[in-house]
């Protein structure tokens, strides 16, 4: 234990000693949780919505209305012409087109069916899905205003009985969007930085000759792998704690359930990130090796972590992949907890899943460390 506590000794002094490092570990990770946290939305809005009126009635004005009063859309004046309205979407001055035709209103309340044509740019995939959802439902609540005020007009028919539906939300009740982000964000952070620090360090011993010195010493394999990795596990249990302060006192993010127990899972989640740092720090020469290497794997990681987008949406053999990838685990069972209040049997399949990634990533990391007798 006196060696371990030396090789940790030394390994904090080293840490200190490199100022480049100590923004890499506490400044940029508070600056990207409080950046990403803002930017990262699926929320679409300010769209830049434009309209060709060629019925010029009371009831295209106020379908127009409609939209002006949705905070959602930026309604720009209105087009003469659909040449005009398709050359601003091709500049990129215009993001939605609504043509209303000639006798909207007329074929409205006479014929009780009237077209419009909504032309979006679909270059954005996504945002285009969200803002054709947007469209729809304005103008699903104007056909539904259009068909009160007929029938309320006219005598013959009686009263319409309407169903309302009252929606509730659980876990997120105001639907804010950061709320479900930064969590993810936390998990972000703390993997990228303790798989970066790890898979560099035995890497830069290599680079400095050092390590080749301390393998010919006494010290057991095992003694200076756990002196090496320890001080980084503290590392990214710092973090966490940094994380969890930041998203409570500037994003006032719910934490209904029991942070003891996040702690205890995050505890068991380094491990595996600590283990994947060193396998690859065992098969790289070189510092850019081992930050190339890491970073191939972690954006793969956090793409098929449900972090931006929901596993559900990806096909079966994504979905089967992302069994085998911890960060996947690490976010569900964050936003568990913190959303949730779910307790120790809520996450004990994710617990126990990744207490084997963490067996078997440092047994193989530990195996293919090669120490000079």
């Amino acid at each position: 234990m006196k060696t371990i506590g030396y090789i940790i000794q030394k390994e904090f002094k080293q840490i200190f000693r490199n100022k480049g490092m100590l923004p890499i570990i506490f400044i940029l990770p508070i600056l990207q949780l409080v950046i990403l946290s803002n930017a990262a939305t699926y929320e679409v809005k300010n769209i830049k919505f434009a309209y060709i009126d060629y019925d010029r009635t009371s009831t295209s004005r106020a379908l127009i209305e409609k939209f002006n009063a949705s905070t959602f859309f930026n309604v720009l004046t209105d087009f003469p012409s659909q040449e005009k309205a398709s050359a601003a979407m091709l500049s990129g001055e215009v993001d939605v087109v609504m043509v209303i035709p000639n006798h909207f209103e007329r074929n409205l309340l006479k014929e009780k069916n009237a077209n419009l044509s909504i032309t979006i740019n679909a270059i954005d995939g996504a945002a285009a899905g969200v803002e054709s959802a947007y469209v729809n439902q304005i103008v699903q609540s104007f056909n539904k205003d259009v068909k009160m005020n007929f029938r309320n007009t006219s005598k013959k028919i009686a009263q319409p009985v309407t169903i309302e539906s009252i929606p509730s939300f659980w876990y997120n009740t105001t639907l804010n969007y950061k709320t479900f982000m930064v969590p993810g964000i936390l998990v972000l952070l703390v993997t990228m930085i303790t798989l970066f620090l790890s898979g560099m360090n035995i890497v830069r011993e290599k680079e400095i000759g050092t390590l080749e010195q301390i393998n010919v010493t006494p010290i057991r394999k095992s003694q200076f792998i756990i002196g090496k990795l320890f001080p980084f596990w503290i590392i990214g249990m710092g973090l966490l704690t940094i994380g969890l302060i930041l998203a409570k006192t500037i994003f006032n993010i719910p934490m209904e359930g029991s942070i003891v127990l996040l702690y205890a899972y995050t505890s068991i989640y380094i491990l595996v990130i600590l283990g994947m740092g060193l396998l690859i720090s065992n098969f790289t020469d070189t510092q850019q090796q081992a930050m190339f290497i890491a970073w191939f794997f972690v954006v793969i990681f956090i793409l098929m972590s449900g972090l931006f987008t929901p596993i559900e949406s990806m096909p079966k053999w994504a979905q089967i992949v992302t069994e085998f990838n911890p960060i996947k685990y690490f976010v569900e069972i964050v936003r568990m907890v913190l959303l949730k209040g779910s307790g120790l049997g809520d996450i004990l399949p994710q617990l126990l899943k990744t207490l084997l990634f963490a067996i078997l990533m440092n047994v193989l990391a530990v195996w293919s460390y090669r120490k000079v007798n």
